[in-house]
């Protein structure tokens, strides 16, 4: 005899069905980065100078090439000590540089450039290795070792002094700039990739798909990549500060960003050479990078724990 199940029965069930039903890796993931405060707080952080760059000009009343010969080197006002060449007054928060320009508003641009470079040089990185390594570890066997052999050799060169060259031969070039770090950061990407290939292109679900007639190029795209993206996600917050600090190396050599533009590198390197007379020129630029750096790396650390798959 076959009991009826009545509507209050039939909640209670729906609802036990749905306790016991399981969670995705991401939503876990998802659960576990923002429950790592260190991680939040970076974000939030991030977020706010990210905006702060983009709507720079409603911050300011001055533009970042605006030059005032009666305000140089000033000081903001509210800089303490008295062996300082003079104040700067009105909404001048940062004080001014060595030709008399607002140097909050410069700040600001200079983050415009610094993420900019960062991110898109990482995405030139991401492009290049990701596929790099994906097929190199997939195809394996002889073509493997070549592939890596020349990431090798790529290793042995210092690749500053590439990018230098890269910007003598071809001139600074802000577009140049993007592309040239980009394609000196995709080595280690290609790297992990090719290694986290190794790892899942024996298992069944790729056997399936080579089974089912999928090309190379299919599984590499459909079935590889996606299931490595991961290990490529801590990577790429790891690689854009890297992309940020080599931008901010070349700018420091004179390599960089042409003025009146500018970025941290520009900003840092200029303040380095008035330090004793002017110190808010180092400082503000320099804090403004070092939040951002520190920033990337805590949220680097909140995916790894989050996608690491033993804590699930």
């Amino acid at each position: 005899m076959i009991t009826p199940i009545l509507p209050g029965e039939r909640a209670e069930i729906m609802q036990s069905a749905e306790a016991v039903k399981g969670r995705s890796l991401w939503v876990d993931a998802r659960r576990r980065l923002f429950r790592n405060k260190a991680a939040v707080v970076s974000m939030i952080v991030l977020g706010i100078i990210t905006l702060m760059a983009i709507f720079a000009p409603l911050l300011s009343p001055y533009a970042f090439d605006e030059i005032d010969y009666d305000l140089v080197q000033r000081a903001p006002s509210w800089w303490p000590g008295d062996d300082v060449l003079g104040y700067a007054g009105g909404a001048h928060w940062f004080g001014m540089d060595s030709v008399g320009r607002d140097l909050f508003i410069r700040t600001l641009y200079g983050a415009r450039v610094s993420l900019a470079v960062g991110l898109v040089a990482t995405c030139v990185s991401l492009m290049i290795g990701v596929l790099y390594g994906a097929t190199a570890g997939f195809l394996g066997g002889r073509i493997d070792n070549l592939m890596m052999r020349f990431v090798d050799i790529l290793y042995s060169l210092p690749f500053i002094f590439f990018v230098i060259i890269l910007m003598v031969i071809f001139e600074q070039n802000f577009i140049l700039l993007f592309v040239a770090i980009g394609a000196v950061e995709w080595l280690t990407m290609a790297r992990i990739v090719r290694g986290q290939t190794l790892s899942v292109k024996q298992k069944e679900f790729v056997e399936a798909a080579r089974a089912g007639g999928v090309g190379t190029w299919g599984i590499i795209t459909r079935h590889i990549i996606p299931n490595v993206v991961g290990p490529v996600i801590i990577y790429v917050t790891l690689t854009i500060p890297a992309v940020i600090l080599a931008e901010s190396f070349l700018s420091f050599l004179g390599l960089g960003i042409r003025e009146p533009m500018t970025s941290w590198g520009v900003l840092i390197s200029e303040g380095a050479n008035a330090l004793e007379t002017a110190p808010w020129l180092l400082i503000f630029p320099a804090v403004f990078m070092a939040i951002t750096l520190f920033c990337f790396n805590f949220i680097g650390d909140g995916l790894r724990d989050a996608l690491d798959p033993k804590d699930r």
